[in-house]
């Protein structure tokens, strides 16, 4: 069994993490991205250009439509490179190209011409919206209803904490088709044009982490059938795919890339900061917190990996991918508190990245699905499945 990673992917690593330590650290003193919606144009084009260069563009778009068509496993690696910086997006990443949900690869044809390729040519802009007030990390129980009406549906409910939707022009909307099979073929997926009548950006709701997500209403809101991304029935299992991978890679991978930096750090300064005539990496109490962040970095960074591989070969990863959002996601939240104590006063300090990626990451263990609700979940799972 060999724990190495392939060759070319040791070598995108090696590249990604030249380009992150050359290109996006050193914007850190300049920028913080602290706010919704992406960065600055005159920071962000010149990024994108090298981006480009590297032939790292649209890495999960297939390569008929002039994507990278990378596999779960590099885009993994990639991520956590990125993350090592803390001057580019949380959410809503576009140094990589136009971000293009991979449920509207599920376009029909002609949906493709409407849809799918204005995306990738960058002139219309898709949010995703499934939670409600009363349904976050259990989606299945939505309120959003989409009847029926000839050759259309009228769509009545409220989205909540739905990101991007103030710089959207279409939404892919998660509705209740049918309330009695709801989760096994009730939950439909639809293209909604923000411009509708009926509507209605309500308000934002302000976060710790600078971002200020969107609450939708929909007012008796008039879709045409033709607008159904998928078969009828069929959102539910669309949407859960994505965000199972949303976990393994956004919740999973981009915890280990700042674990790493935020471990990095730690050692660095322990080793300058002298106190009481010796340096902090003298004092056992500072190197146990050393040793237990690289610890339980390596083991989630193993997991991650796995499972992305396994996402990869057609493997069914959903108790795996809970293993690994609940992980990498509590411990980046150590390893980040660690690297703070480490730093002391410092540590709180706007001029280090530690206390933005406390703040962002502390939305981890809430967003994608609970942490509790997964442990659940994968407990229920394991019983289930134990003879």
């Amino acid at each position: 069994m060999d724990f190495n990673l392939p060759e070319e992917m040791q070598l995108l690593k090696d590249t990604v993490r030249r380009f992150v330590d050359k290109e996006l650290i050193p914007l850190e003193h300049e920028y913080r991205h602290d706010s919704e919606g992406p960065m600055p144009e005159r920071l962000l084009k010149p990024l994108q250009e090298k981006a480009k260069a590297m032939g790292l563009w649209m890495l999960d778009v297939p390569s008929e439509y002039g994507g990278a068509g990378l596999g779960l496993l590099p885009r993994c690696i990639i991520h956590e490179e990125v993350a090592r910086a803390a001057s580019l997006p949380f959410r809503g990443l576009e140094l990589f190209g136009p971000e293009v949900r991979p449920v509207l690869f599920h376009c029909n044809e002609e949906q493709k011409e409407r849809f799918l390729k204005p995306v990738l040519r960058g002139e219309i802009r898709f949010c995703f919206a499934q939670t409600e007030p009363d349904a976050g990390s259990d989606p299945a129980a939505m309120r959003t209803r989409a009847v029926r009406d000839g050759d259309s549906f009228i769509v009545n409910g409220t989205k909540r904490f739905i990101t991007a939707a103030g710089r959207s022009d279409y939404v892919q909307l998660m509705a209740l088709t049918d309330p009695v099979k709801r989760a096994r073929g009730g939950i439909t997926c639809f293209a909604v044009d923000l411009k509708s009548p009926g509507v209605v950006l309500e308000r934002n709701w302000p976060t710790m982490m600078g971002e200020a997500p969107w609450q939708i209403l929909f007012d008796n809101v008039r879709v045409p059938a033709a607008n159904v991304i998928g078969e009828v029935g069929g959102g539910f299992l669309l949407a859960q795919k994505w965000i199972s991978e949303g976990r393994i890679r956004g919740h999973g991978a981009r915890p280990v890339g700042i674990a790493q930096r935020a471990l990095d750090m730690m050692i660095e300064y322990s080793k300058i900061r002298v106190t009481f005539g010796r340096p902090l990496a003298d004092r056992q109490a500072i190197q146990f917190m050393i040793a237990d962040s690289a610890m339980e970095l390596h083991a989630t960074r193993l997991m991650v990996y796995e499972c992305a591989w396994r996402q990869d070969q057609g493997e069914d990863v959903r108790n795996l991918s809970y293993m690994v959002k609940v992980t990498a996601t509590e411990m980046a939240s150590r390893v980040v508190d660690r690297a703070i104590q480490v730093h002391g006063g410092l540590g709180l300090m706007k001029e280090l990245p530690l206390e933005w990626w406390y703040r962002q990451i502390r939305s981890t263990r809430i967003t994608e699905g609970a942490n509790e609700v997964l442990r659940w979940r994968l407990a229920q799972n394991l019983i289930r499945a134990h003879n």
